[in-house]
């Protein structure tokens, strides 16, 4: 049975083509009333079309839904700020956030121009933590407020050519460990999505056969359960895409002894290699439990 959000109210961003417009009509076919959030640019972020949104709130108007558009750029403040109201303005709450808005620009690390780095991380991380900063006292006050962070395969294991890309993805990982420390007192879930899905950032890279089997609906689903009330995990990744979901986390291998004095060159180029080879490892639920090992060999340091 398909999840009731009746009285869930959605915010999407960059949701008006691809993997945002796709989540913006699943969350409004459940009942959620939902702001779907586009300027309406290009890939690269330049220009602007109050069309490109419009189009996705008319047509969940015309399957009965309810949707409102926002324009704002929310790579900025005030825009991220804006969008927020606007959900607010209209209907009193704001219970999910979708961070979907994003931009790319590709270039090698040393042909890329500054402004393009700043742009892309700007875009990604920057809009990202500019709309969840402004949300967050309205998903405190609905009691069961949800962040899903829009994160990529590129920053979890690397893209030649994306590295203004990749550090931004890569951010908002560290960003969801802490907000689903910071947010748990107050009942926010806060996750993330790592899609594989046919969109503009994927035109090009991958055939016409591969694109067909990687439909932005297939993405969706995952993000639907990241954004309801249903959902009571957090800090949870994600990779969903072509029919299959998979978790991602960070693990870390077993601690060899380094040594409290006096340590050899050779000694450590050894230690590190027997890391290299040891299989991967233990996941931890935030830094003092990744660090009690060396916390302990630091309070009690072998003689």
């Amino acid at each position: 049975m398909a999840f009731d959000m009746r009285s869930r109210v959605a915010l999407v961003t960059g949701a008006g083509r691809g993997l945002g417009r796709s989540h913006a009509l699943a969350l409004a076919g459940r009942g959620a009333c939902v702001v779907v959030n586009d300027t309406g640019g290009s890939l690269d972020g330049t220009g602007a079309s109050d069309d490109v949104a419009d189009a996705v709130v008319d047509e969940i108007a015309r399957a009965g839904g309810r949707a409102v558009a926002s324009h704002d750029d929310v790579a900025t403040h005030a825009g991220a700020r804006a969008a927020v109201q606007l959900a607010l303005a209209t209907w009193g709450r704001l219970d999910a956030l979708v961070n979907n808005a994003g931009i790319l620009r590709d270039r090698s690390f040393g042909k890329l121009p500054e402004e393009d780095f700043d742009a892309v991380v700007r875009g990604h991380l920057g809009a990202s933590a500019y709309c969840t900063r402004a949300a967050w006292n309205a998903l405190k006050a609905s009691g069961s407020g949800r962040v899903v962070f829009t994160t990529s395969a590129s920053g979890l294991y690397g893209q030649f050519g994306q590295a203004n890309y990749a550090s931004a993805k890569a951010g908002l990982v560290g960003l969801l460990n802490v907000l689903k420390l910071e947010g748990a007192r107050s009942g926010i879930g806060v996750n993330a999505v790592a899609p594989i899905a046919a969109t503009r950032m994927t035109d090009g890279l991958l055939s016409a056969e591969l694109l067909a089997g990687l439909r932005p609906e297939l993405v969706t689903p995952a993000v639907v359960f990241l954004a309801s009330a249903e959902c009571a995990e957090t800090g949870l990744i994600l990779q969903a895409g072509g029919g299959l979901i998979s978790r991602v986390q960070v693990v870390e291998t077993a601690p060899l002894e380094l040594g409290g004095g006096d340590v050899r060159d050779e000694d450590v180029a050894a230690l590190v290699g027997e890391l290299v080879a040891m299989e991967p490892g233990t996941p931890f639920p935030s830094t003092l439990e990744a660090l009690a090992r060396v916390l302990d060999t630091a309070a009690s340091p072998p003689r």
